[in-house]
């Protein structure tokens, strides 16, 4: 049976690896690396990275493909999304095929951790379907952005007794700031849904490119830095081309 590695390696610094991270890299056989286009080779160029730094099995191979590109004119996001899943579902099956034998070892390098808010897991799951591969899967934690967030901030996630909430930006637009928890930390919001919130009722915690050397961080009542974050981001954004960011929202006491 084949094998499948899927290594958390955090949020751009080559020092989140950890050192299972890194075992799991040196056992496998072919390290599958993924093309998201020019706009957005510094993912790739990270990994890259990794592996020069860190891979010592001089008989593992480095393959690199172009993953395939969500189509973002469907007036269906949910469906959008599932097709693309599949595409890409169907690409990794390629792989695995094409470059490990029937007891090969592949690993990914998975941005951030592998279970949060990261599809690999669903996309492996429509591969096992798909193409019937049997597989037997290996997921190795990483530091997450909400990690390195609180981090780069000096903060607790949590306060006191307190909640917290995990969400998008899609959600916090479409229903505001739950009621249930003091603290919400909002991934994948490409709108800056925050501007939708009563500037002087919260606290933000904002950071863009976590635990690299071009990171980005602003803090302090909503009112008076969101204009700044929507400023910051786009600018950021169009000067790199991507832009990953994250952010905490704490109900001002």
């Amino acid at each position: 049976m084949r094998t499948l590695s899927l290594i958390g390696i955090g949020t751009g610094n080559p020092e989140h690896m950890t050192v299972q991270g890194i075992n799991a890299l040196n056992r496998a056989d072919v390290i599958l690396i993924p093309r998201k286009g020019e706009a957005k080779e510094d993912l790739a160029d990270l990994r890259r990275v990794i592996c020069e730094r860190f891979l010592e099995n001089r008989q593992t191979r480095i393959v690199e493909f172009d993953l395939p590109v969500r189509d973002a004119a469907n007036p269906s996001y949910r469906q959008g999304v599932d097709d693309w899943h599949m595409a890409i579902a169907r690409a990794y099956g390629d792989l695995l095929l094409a470059h490990t034998s029937e007891t090969g070892h592949a690993a990914f390098l998975v941005w951030g951790d592998p279970s949060l808010y990261d599809s690999t897991l669903r996309i492996i799951e429509h591969m096992r379907r798909e193409t019937e591969l049997a597989v037997a899967l290996e997921v190795v934690p990483g530091i997450t952005s909400i990690q390195a967030l609180a981090a780069s901030h000096h903060m607790p996630i949590n306060t006191i007794g307190g909640s917290v909430l995990i969400t998008t930006g899609r959600r916090l637009k479409a229903e505001g700031f739950p009621p249930n928890a003091d603290t919400l930390l909002v991934m994948l919001d490409g709108d800056c849904a925050f501007q939708t919130l009563d500037g002087d009722a919260y606290e933000i915690y904002w950071g863009a490119y976590l635990g690299t050397a071009k990171e980005l961080l602003i803090a302090g009542p909503l009112g008076e830095v969101a204009g700044r974050i929507v400023e910051t981001r786009a600018r950021a954004r169009e000067d790199k081309g991507w832009i990953m960011d994250t952010y905490l929202l704490r109900v001002r006491g």
